[in-house]
């Protein structure tokens, strides 16, 4: 029998700012949407107007209110920009989701180190400096970034992005132990293969050298979990990696 995922609970986000970045599509933008379903003021993040737009219009349609911001999130300005125009539209931030990713399909020893630094901009830098743009903003709630199984097993030419995505957990770690007194919560969740673009344009992927085994999940099933984080509902979990990926680690 496939899986079935709940119903959202009633208004978990009431009236909550939650800054949401890659929110122009896939794991983003199912975010986004749920947020607002659940009642949150939703902060879009991405590059795209249009798409930008067209995640506005569905978190509107699911009850909730939404800002697109245009921001390259590998560029310190942008992200400033997007941090100050929020404060100012809605006065705080309440969630902040580190969705935006990137990866490479280069093997290290050809890989361009300039490929290298965007990454790690895009993937990684991003969530530090978004962290400490958004924190003096916060007074509790919580940060979930996004992270992936590629963080405890990975394959040959996407070195950078698992590295990143380990980092990022490292991270995770970390600062749940430098901010208590802030009472802001900082997990990550790892999807495993998610019907997304990214998923189905990754060359490894196409050519068989990686194998996607078990449940492909919907972008739906990972805001699930990512909103289960950024709630109250979580209150007692903090510093931590929720895999979920339909037993794609338990079964390598």
């Amino acid at each position: 029998m496939p899986f079935t995922p709940i119903t959202a609970p009633s208004r978990r986000f009431q009236d909550k700012v939650c800054f949401v970045t890659g929110a122009t599509s896939g794991i983003g933008r199912a975010t986004a949407v749920r947020l607002g379903r659940e009642g949150g003021r939703v902060v879009i993040i991405g590059r795209n107007k249009e798409e930008g737009q067209e995640s506005v219009a569905l978190v509107e349609q699911a009850g909730g209110q939404a800002l697109f911001i245009r921001c390259d999130v590998g560029k310190d300005a942008d992200l400033k920009r997007a941090v100050e125009r929020t404060i100012k539209e809605w006065g705080r931030i309440d969630v902040l989701i580190n969705n935006a990713a990137m990866m490479t399909f280069d093997p290290i020893a050809k890989l361009d180190p300039k490929d290298w630094d965007q990454l790690m901009n895009v993937n990684l830098r991003a969530l530090f400096r978004l962290t400490q743009l958004c924190l003096p903003h916060m007074q509790g709630g919580a940060i979930v970034a996004i992270s992936s199984v590629h963080s405890f097993q990975t394959t040959p030419n996407v070195v950078p992005y698992a590295a990143s995505k380990g980092a990022m957990d490292a991270f995770v770690r970390g600062l749940s132990q430098e901010i208590p007194h802030t009472h802001v919560r900082v997990n990550s969740v790892a999807p495993g293969a998610v019907d997304t673009p990214m998923l189905w344009s990754n060359p490894n992927v196409k050519s068989g050298k990686e194998k996607i085994t078990g449940q492909v999940g919907t972008p739906e099933e990972i805001a699930a979990a990512v909103c289960f984080l950024a709630s109250s509902e979580a209150s007692f979990i903090n510093g931590t990696t929720l895999a979920v990926d339909g037993g794609r680690l338990a079964a390598l």
